[in-house]
């Protein structure tokens, strides 16, 4: 007879061979996992990314490089375990991760061998992932990479500087090996495609914003341009307040744009502003979690794709702390809006919605708003609808950076007092009735000029040029473009 059953735990692990297939089985396109590589380049702190491509006997290899903090011999071995991450646990708000899968999982999803080098403040240190090894052994092994392997790679780290090189080997699901001449064109085709991925995907990064240092993405050695969907350095592209929803102890930042009609702009730039997938597919919400791009091109079935709309997007910032709400999926290729902030947009979808036809149903009438940086923010809390003093105007940062700790406070606090006693119900009936007594669009040129010479004094590295292109997205400037020329000119001339 056997003894009595013990009905405790059992401990039952995947079998590695079988589990790492499906792993690669995720639903990312190349261009996707390559973008997911990146985000951990840019949460390593990297402001500069090289992809490099090319071939080995007939084999296509793909490296990603970054100057980031690199990573010791624990930190790394913690890295290229699938699952280093607990989506629960509190992470920092500059990271671009979600389950500590995003390495992985991308690069399993493209190729069957994963090495890694990085050298963070001590020696170089590398591992490797080879997925045909895994299926012989059927062990959830890696193996190291010796510091002999390093000469005989592709492509490699520079000497002595920190930072991180992916390399991807065995690329087998373009199906290139063997080819040739055609496999050589069909990569050239597919990275173009990354090239104009990234563009679209780091946009923000690539250019630069207030509170977002510029990264340098470059491939092959020649940099990537950003693709801004909303065009906001373009005169004609019709710009909506910034509203502000509070949702569960963060703030979900909602702008809206209506681009430029064809009449406005030259055929080359309006073809450049579609979009590979045209207008129609591209207008929508576009939504980024910590700045990086994430989903594009929807209305989340909260409205139709109209050819009268097609110039319509939305953009929609989003913190990384509240993932699990907005259900983002490990390749961040998925997410949908929480119910309170669904409400907002369907009101939000009618106002940018009747924007988008008015260039085609009362030609000759658009708004034209185009400053990245307004006075007044619009936000909405607990359906509460107020007009505020945007205290990260860069005018308004400069000045309290130059101030001591009590200084500052207490100008926050007078700031918040002018915006809470704006004269609204005054404002109102006076614009309802009398329109055109209200004075809202005579310059006072002393008051832009002493404020642009402000924005010199603070970055004496700018010049004409630089300080033009500054004002073009900055209010007051950008509400008399026709003025910004001269305002530039007479504030750097001393």
């Amino acid at each position: 007879m056997t003894g009595p059953r013990d009905y405790g735990a059992i401990e039952l692990m995947p079998r590695a061979s079988v589990m790492i297939e499906a792993m690669r089985d995720i639903g990312y396109s190349f261009e996707s996992a390559v973008a997911d590589i990146i985000d951990n380049s840019i949460a390593a702190g990297a402001r500069s990314v090289d992809l490099r491509f090319g071939w080995v006997a007939d084999l296509p290899w793909i490296a990603v490089i970054d100057d980031g903090c690199g990573m010791s011999r624990e930190e790394l071995l913690e890295a290229m375990r699938p699952g280093s991450k607990d989506p629960r646990h509190e992470r920092s708000a500059h990271d671009l991760g979600r389950f500590g899968l995003g390495l992985k999982t991308a690069s399993f999803s493209q190729c069957r061998e994963l090495t890694v080098l990085t050298r963070g403040s001590e020696e170089l240190n590398g591992m490797r992932w080879d997925l045909d090894r895994v299926s012989a052994t059927n062990r959830w092994e890696i193996t190291e990479v010796h510091p002999n392997e390093v000469s005989d790679m592709p492509y490699a780290l520079p000497p002595d500087e920190h930072g991180t090189l992916v390399l991807w080997r065995k690329i087998d699901r373009l199906e290139l090996a063997g080819m040739g001449e055609v496999g050589h064109e069909a990569f050239n085709e597919t990275m173009s495609g990354v090239r104009r991925h990234l563009s679209r995907i780091f946009h923000r990064f690539l250019a630069g914003e207030p509170g977002l240092k510029k990264v340098r993405i470059s491939v092959n050695g020649t940099d990537i341009e950003p693709y801004d969907p909303f065009a906001e350095l373009t005169i004609a592209t019709q710009k909506f307040p910034l509203e502000v929803v509070r949702f569960r102890d963060s703030e979900v930042k909602i702008q809206a744009f209506v681009l430029p009609h064809h009449s406005k702009v030259s055929a080359k730039e309006y073809e450049r502003l579609a979009g590979p997938e045209g207008y129609l597919r591209n207008q929508g919400f576009y939504i980024y979690r910590n700045r990086r791009l994430i989903i594009w091109g929807s209305w989340f079935r909260l409205a139709r794709q109209e050819e009268l709309t097609k110039l319509a997007r939305v953009r929609i910032d989003i913190p990384n702390n509240t993932d699990h709400h907005w259900g983002i999926d490990v390749r961040k290729a998925r997410a949908h809006p929480p119910l309170i902030v669904k409400n907002r947009l369907r009101q939000v979808i009618e106002q940018v919605r009747s924007g988008a036809k008015r260039p085609y149903t009362q030609r000759g009438r658009a708004v034209v708003e185009t400053d990245a940086s307004p006075v007044w923010v619009r936000k909405i809390h607990n359906d509460r609808i107020e007009y505020v003093i945007n205290d990260e105007h860069p005018l308004l940062n400069e000045l309290l950076n130059d101030l001591q700790v009590r200084d500052r406070l207490r100008l926050r606090q007078m700031i918040k007092m002018f915006g809470q006693t704006f004269p609204a119900a005054a404002f109102f009936s006076d614009y309802s009735n009398t329109p055109k007594q209200i004075d809202t669009e005579q310059p006072d040129m002393d008051v832009m000029l002493a404020l642009a010479k402000m924005l010199v004094q603070a970055n004496p590295d700018l010049d004409q040029a630089g300080l033009t292109t500054v004002l073009a997205t900055m209010e007051p400037f950008s509400r008399h473009p026709d003025q910004i020329g001269l305002i530039a000119r007479r504030a750097t001339a001393d």
